[in-house]
Formats: structure tokens, sequence, C-alpha cells
């Protein structure tokens, strides 16, 4: 909104998701009146009233290896808002290999941070990229998305405000960004720290001696497939909504209920059920029945239906079933007063 307004003359828009309500928390450009609307369609039209002199081009499309590079070649300057490792780390690679400067956020929690990657100063120093930051992406479900952990709604505004002027130091060459720093911001304590960061000798892309000249399989570069034969068949994941669930209850039913949130969370709102949380089901099989029905749930259904894939893909489990909507569909059809942070 803030490039928009500031009149820059093209922006390009991709997500390949809908308006949800659950986004309006965090996302200001939706109103109500776009939920199930395309995001890319709903923000053109948002964004074109406030100025008409402003190209939006929309990409309703997931960025890939295989069209990031088609999308990102015409543009100038990329903003990073992206809440996956897989894709931070398809943005970064295309950007350096095509010489684009990167202007990233991200945000968890109370938290946020923000840096220019690949920038060239006037000097004619490169600066260092997402990969010399994060040489390696962190263990698969260590670190939640923003639907799962939660996020300060205010947040994502800030970072993204601070992000907006960062584009536009390096579009008009006034002041100087932020690249080779880190920027750290807390909104709990209201705490900032600027970090510095420097180029590594390692660095796959343009390092001394760079091993990596075009895109990859991000999934499978950040651990999300587990699966060494890629030919193996996944189970198909068994599901219960929280109408049944809540009839299983009632009938005080054969069962086993499983939460795989985090202990924090667990704390805010629960179903009294089993509390083993998703980074540490390998470690508590025993606890997991094999002999009767067990239900699996966490907030939003995403980390219970990877932790059933694991158990029934690795471990042989055939009686597990995913709750569909986790906690916020109990609090929405259930228990209205469930409070979901």
């Amino acid at each position: 909104m803030y490039l928009t307004a500031a009149g820059v003359g093209t922006i390009g828009l991709v997500d390949f998701d809908v308006v949800d309500d659950s986004n309006l928390q965090r996302q200001v450009l939706f109103t109500r009146d776009d939920i199930g609307v395309p995001k890319v369609l709903a923000a053109k039209k948002r964004l074109e009233a406030l100025n008409p002199y402003v190209k939006f081009i929309p990409y309703q499309v997931g960025l890939t290896s295989d069209n990031a590079m088609d999308i990102i070649k015409d543009y100038d300057v990329v903003a990073d808002g992206t809440d996956n490792f897989p894709t931070r780390y398809l943005v970064n690679d295309a950007c350096v290999l095509l010489g684009k400067v990167n202007v990233y956020a991200s945000i968890y929690r109370f938290e946020g941070q923000a840096t220019v990657f690949n920038y060239k100063n006037k000097q004619g120093e490169l600066g260092p990229n997402y990969r010399d930051l994060f040489p390696t992406p962190p263990p698969p479900g260590l670190v939640p998305s923003c639907s799962e952990g939660g996020v300060l709604g205010v947040l994502p505004g800030i970072m993204g405000s601070i992000q907006a002027s960062e584009v536009i130091k390096v579009i008009s060459g006034v002041g100087e960004p932020l690249s080779g720093r880190l920027y750290l911001f807390d909104a709990s304590s209201f705490e900032t720290r600027t970090l510095k960061i420097k180029r590594r000798k390692d660095n796959p892309l343009n390092g001394e001696n760079p091993t990596q000249t075009g895109l990859i399989d991000y999934q499978q570069f950040c651990g999300m497939d587990f699966h060494e034969d890629s030919n193996h068949e996944k189970k198909p994941i068994k599901s219960i909504n929280v109408k049944e669930l809540n009839d299983l209850m009632q009938q005080k039913a054969n069962f086993q209920l499983i939460d795989v949130r985090e202990t924090y969370e667990y704390d805010i709102a629960n179903l009294q059920g089993v509390l083993i949380p998703k980074g540490e089901v390998a470690q508590h099989l025993s606890k997991i029945a094999k002999d009767k029905q067990v239900v699996v749930h966490c907030r939003s259904g995403k980390r219970s239906a990877d932790v059933i894939e694991l158990l029934q893909d690795k471990y042989g489990f055939e009686n597990l079933y995913n709750l569909e909507g986790g906690i916020l569909a109990w609090a929405k059809q259930i228990d209205h007063s469930m409070p979901t942070y």
C-alpha cells in the first residue's frame, strides 16, 4: 500500500491463495467483502483505487522453481514477505542468479526481522544474501507458521512498512539501505537490535567456489519430504470433523485424543487431549495407542496432518484421524467461548 501511494511504477503481486476471514487480523489490505476472492485480484482492485497511475501485474500462482526466474526477471527489486523456508530460499536464489535486490522481512509472534539482500553499493561492493545469514534451513516443524504459532496483528504492518522504506531507498538511491545489517524488532519489549551480516566464503551461489548455478528442489532442500524413495506412495490421511469429535466425546467412546501443539498453546486452550508437541512425537511413540481410534489435532489441522503422515509412513500406524480445522474449527463451531489467541 505504501509503495503504491509512493508511486512505484510497476508492482507485481504473487500469491496463489484466496482471502480468508482469519487473514483480516493482520492483512489490512483486505476487507470482509474480499473473503473467498483470490488475494492478488482483491489486492489489485484495492490498490488501483489508491493510485490509478501504478501498473499492477497479478500472478495467481505459487512461486516455484519452474516459474520464479520468469516472473522475477522483469523486476528491479523483490520484496519477500513469504512465510515458509522453501520459498525464502527460492526467492533468494532466484534474486542472486538474476542479480536482483531482495528486500526481506519475516515475523514470528512478537518478533520481526528485516534486511536487504544482494545489494550492490555505490562502491560496487555486493552485500550478503539469505544464504550468508542462514546457510542451512532449520529442521522441519521446528518453527511454526504464523497460522500455527500466532502473531501480533500489527507486527506485519510494522515490518511491511520497514520493507517499503527499504524498497524506496533502493530504487531512489537516497539513504543507506539495510544491506549487511539485520534489523531485529521485539514488539513485546519494544527493543531493537541491528546485527552485522557478512558474506560467507562457502556460499554455494556466489562464494569463492560456487556449486549451484540454477534453482533446486527447495522442498527437498528444507527436508519437507522425508521419503528417500520418490516413488513411494503416501498413505491417505483419514479425517474427522469437530462435530464428529464432539459426538465421540458425548458418547464417551473408546478413543484417544492427541494434541501436537506446543505447551504454551495447550495452556491457552485445549480439548483435554494427551499433549505431545510435534517435534517430540518420535520420542513418545509408546504414548500413542495402536489398538483403538486416535484423533490427532493442532490449531489448524496442518501440523497434525504432518504428524499423521510421519506416523503412518515411518512407524506403521493405521488408526489415526486428523481433526479438520483443529482448535480453530472447534472454537468456531462447538465452543464459541474458547480463546484462539
